[in-house]
């Protein structure tokens, strides 16, 4: 009794943390958060520094992780919809598992080599577009509407620690251990999160979702996807306004090691400790973010979050070269806690309003599009700073940057007190396929994480 008496005083109250089902999906992702940090850094070191990769291969490596999102980002999400999605979360970390063991076990028996990585590397990020496409999908279905705020920011909490605390924590495996028996423990914790999930009693009403769109093909029920997030106006607005974010937050990251490091001559060393104390700034906007949109408004919330975007970048250029580090750190702090912030509320907010039947798709159309303007970023970058300088490619991405919060100023999602409920979520005419429209998440290299990764 004494036990039980002390764990209610001990315990925090109300909220989700009395949500067992809710607990277990948590835990489950805080230990695989944890343990993806090691494969983040083990997977390149490997190719560097055992099979002494060139430049090229170790930057194709990366690539190859990232592509299955543009191959089958928009599929994952008719498959979500059409399947119960506690299994293919299941099925995702397991699978990641087995394959990630397999480097392991090839250092043990035989060697690894360039090719095994990047298979690795491709099948993990297959398996991972599915998981995030069903994980984004799965939350509304197992909390209610009113918790997911409190949800999405308990899991971004997870999130950002694990950016915080993992790439410490896995540089000393790696030291200890090396980098191909490090990767144990990452898939430990996808066989960790696994047994979690196993455990969640709540199940999903899958018919209830099929109904309206049984026996549609495939093409018929992605494309009722692309038609519900591009004619929605709070989705429309907030996929032009991440799109924007994404797009030239990528300008800054693609070329922002290279300017550390050639024109701040910043050392590895304290760019580590940099972009450690950087990372703070994500977990204040998910401890945050929550108690910001009850006292603002989750449209005001969106707006001003997005409009510290350009401010954020710009501190970066108008660091000064003698003493860089606080006006960067400070920058990164914005850029990071903005995103999150943003991140959160308007994940939630696209959760609310759209459908159950339609969630893996609408995801799945917002990320297809997010991962779809990296590149196309990165390439701007890379081509502005050979011809203008690195500097001023800085100062572009900002100024760019800062446009984000136009489309959430002129459209009905800044008006926003709370959401709405799905049924009164403004729809355009179903029709046709509304062009120019972007989507979520600004991701970066050596940065903040990305808004929706």
């Amino acid at each position: 009794m004494a036990g039980r008496s002390l764990k209610r005083r001990t315990w925090p109250r109300g909220g989700l943390w009395y949500h067992g089902d809710f607990l277990k999906l948590w835990g489950g992702q805080t230990i695989s958060e944890f343990g993806t940090q090691v494969s983040l850094l083990a997977l390149p070191l490997i190719a560097i520094v055992q099979l002494h990769a060139s430049v090229f291969v170790v930057a194709a490596l990366g690539m190859v992780e990232q592509l299955p999102f543009l191959l089958f980002a928009l599929p994952a999400g008719v498959w979500v919809d059409r399947l119960a999605r506690r299994p293919i979360l299941i099925a995702g970390d397991a699978g990641r598992a087995l394959t990630l063991a397999s480097i392991p076990l090839a250092a043990v028996f035989y060697h690894v080599t360039i090719t095994q990585l990047f298979v690795v590397g491709f099948v993990t990020g297959v398996l991972t577009v599915f998981f995030d496409v069903a994980y984004q999908s799965y939350l509304p279905s197992l909390v209610e509407r009113d918790q997911l705020v409190e949800g999405n920011s308990k899991l971004q909490v997870s999130a950002s620690a694990a950016q915080i605390g993992g790439p410490g924590a896995a540089g000393a495996l790696i030291a200890a251990l090396t980098a191909p028996y490090a990767i144990v423990a990452d898939a430990a914790s996808y066989g960790a999160s696994v047994l979690f999930m196993l455990g969640i009693r709540k199940r999903e009403h899958v018919a209830a979702r099929r109904a309206p769109s049984d026996g549609a093909s495939m093409k018929t029920e992605l494309f009722e996807g692309i038609r519900y997030v591009t004619g929605n106006r709070y989705l429309r607005a907030i996929a032009a306004c991440t799109a924007n974010s994404n797009f030239f937050g990528n300008v800054c990251y693609s070329i922002l090691l290279v300017y550390v490091v050639r024109r701040l001559d910043l050392t590895a060393q304290l760019i580590g400790i940099v972009l450690s104390c950087a990372n703070v700034g994500l977990l204040i906007g998910a401890l945050t973010a929550g108690w910001i949109a009850d006292r603002l408004g989750v449209g005001r919330t969106i707006l001003l979050s997005a409009a510290m975007v350009g401010p954020g970048l710009v501190l970066i250029p108008l660091s000064p070269i003698a003493f860089p580090v606080p006006l960067l750190v400070l920058s990164l702090i914005v850029f990071g806690f903005s995103g999150m912030l943003y991140n959160i509320t308007q994940i939630s907010l696209r959760q609310a309003i759209t459908p159950e039947r339609l969630q893996g798709r609408m995801n799945s159309v917002m990320r297809f599009i997010v991962w779809g303007v990296l590149p196309l970023g990165a390439l701007l970058g890379g081509l502005l700073a050979a011809t203008i300088g690195l500097r001023p490619t800085l100062f572009v991405a900002a100024v760019g940057g800062a446009l984000s919060w136009i489309p959430i100023a002129i459209s009905p999602v800044r008006h926003l007190e709370r959401v709405p409920e799905p049924d009164l979520a403004p729809l355009a005419p179903m029709g046709g396929i509304v062009a120019g429209v972007g989507t979520e998440g600004m991701t970066a290299g050596p940065g903040p994480a990305p808004v929706d990764a």
